[in-house]
């Protein structure tokens, strides 16, 4: 399959509402060539980091809109102009392999219109985005909704927020503790010709200069390391985890934070890590089982526990809750088209009934570290703030670290370019029980 249809059509259904990149875009990449797949992943996630700024300028070209039935035209459209103004493939094979998909589609009428615009772009484009750049959505290429809550939370912060979300990520490993330290693996990455430097803030972490293929990290297949950014890297000091303490790792998919809780305390009596579905589990145990690590995974709501908990206390609790990952846009850029406003109130409620009910499984004395890889306060320290007033034997404690920007309610880490993704930390600890 030609990679500009497998890109279309991965996009049309997160365009239709119906998929994310991550679950659409696999199957696509199964029909098109080995040498094509790293193409045709660059123009589906290329084209949605910047779908908020090229959606603007194919209205500005085209004389209505599509229809909803025509999400794939649509789709290819934006394929279209990402090739033209965001790569170096010549605007002659751009367009001319994109307009062929039509046929594909099984709608040849598309043909015809695709060329024209495509071509009117390509001579107009440039000057059509300069006189769009009094537009924030045009200039930031972010949702309105977002962008404006950004420059309300983050007045000083959001431009550079923007900025740090439309840059491609680094590459950031995390060191298995149990085989090596840092510097030893740093020494190894020297060897094996790969430049690589320490983490600010994690005493695991290292940035590669540069991307590479897994296969060729030193003792990758052995577990000696694995992928994961630095803010997520935080949450395995921050627990303060000790011998013979029973965990609870909530909300664990995909398993980077239980397998690093695991490597930094090989003395832990018990971890337990929940997911809501069992088929999200199935990669935490290939991470597991990768770095020879074992958990107890249970797949049920975490509010549910009476489906779950067996009644003993748990001295550490990580609750890792599902967010709008506002933080993590530049490593899932088609956030900027699936989250909607309307979805953070909500997502904020569900925070705070995670909180309610994982709070009676904690041992009085015992410590609930709450995460978020969002940015937005909403989320975050308002949701800490709330479950405070409301929840007696409950009080904050200041984090060990001089990661991000201190709030009313825990710490925010606003994405980095070239360093650590946006996300967020509280720490909680239970001095009393909770009263009948």
């Amino acid at each position: 399959m030609n990679p500009r249809l497998a890109a279309a059509r991965a996009l049309a259904a997160v365009l239709s509402g119906k998929a994310s990149l991550n679950s659409s875009l696999p199957a696509q990449l199964d029909k098109v060539d080995e040498r094509d797949r790293g193409l045709t992943q660059d123009l589906a996630f290329g084209t949605a980091r910047w779908q908020p700024r090229l959606d603007l300028l194919a209205a500005q070209l085209l004389q209505k809109p599509f229809k909803a039935a025509d999400a794939d035209v649509q789709a290819l459209l934006l394929v279209g102009l990402y090739q033209l103004f965001y790569t170096r493939i010549p605007a002659h094979a751009a367009i001319g392999e994109t307009v062929g998909c039509a046929d594909k589609l099984k709608k040849p009428w598309a043909k015809g219109l695709l060329n024209a615009v495509l071509r009117r772009a390509q001579r107009e484009g440039e000057a059509l985005l300069a006189g769009m750049q009094r537009d924030p959505v045009v200039r930031t290429a972010h949702p309105r909704w977002l962008q404006k809550t950004l420059k309300a939370f983050w007045p000083e912060q959001w431009e550079a927020i923007c900025a740090a979300n439309n840059a491609h990520p680094p590459m950031i490993l995390r060191v298995n503790r149990r085989h090596h330290g840092r510097d030893d693996y740093l020494a190894l990455l020297a060897e094996a010709g790969i430049d690589a430097s320490a983490c600010q803030y994690s005493r695991d972490g290292i940035v590669l200069s540069e991307a590479c293929d897994v296969r060729s990290l030193p003792g990758f297949a052995e577990g000696w390391v694995s992928v994961q950014d630095e803010a997520a890297q935080l949450s395995a000091d921050l627990l303060e985890l000790a011998p013979g303490q029973r965990v609870l790792d909530a909300c664990c998919a995909p398993g980077g934070k239980t397998c690093h809780l695991l490597e930094a305390e090989a003395g832990l009596a018990h971890l337990v890590a929940i997911d809501l579905e069992a088929k999200r589990l199935t990669r935490v145990r290939e991470n597991l089982d990768r770095l020879q690590l074992d958990a107890e995974l249970i797949a049920c709501d975490a509010r549910d526990t009476a489906s779950w908990w067996d009644g003993k206390p748990f001295q550490r609790i990580l609750l890792d809750a599902p967010c709008s990952a506002t933080g993590v846009i530049r490593r899932h850029p088609d956030i900027k088209l699936t989250r909607q406003a309307d979805d953070i109130p909500a997502l904020a409620t569900l925070q705070g009934e995670l909180l309610d009910a994982l709070w009676p499984t904690l041992e009085v004395g015992g410590m609930l570290l709450y995460a978020t890889c969002s940015s937005l306060p909403t989320e975050n320290t308002e949701v800490i703030e709330a479950f405070l007033a409301r929840t007696p034997g409950a009080r904050e404690l200041d984090l060990a670290t001089e990661a991000g920007i201190r709030q009313p309610h825990g710490r925010q880490l606003l994405a980095q370019e070239g360093g650590h993704d946006g996300f967020y930390y509280a720490k909680l600890i239970k001095i009393a029980a909770s009263r009948g």
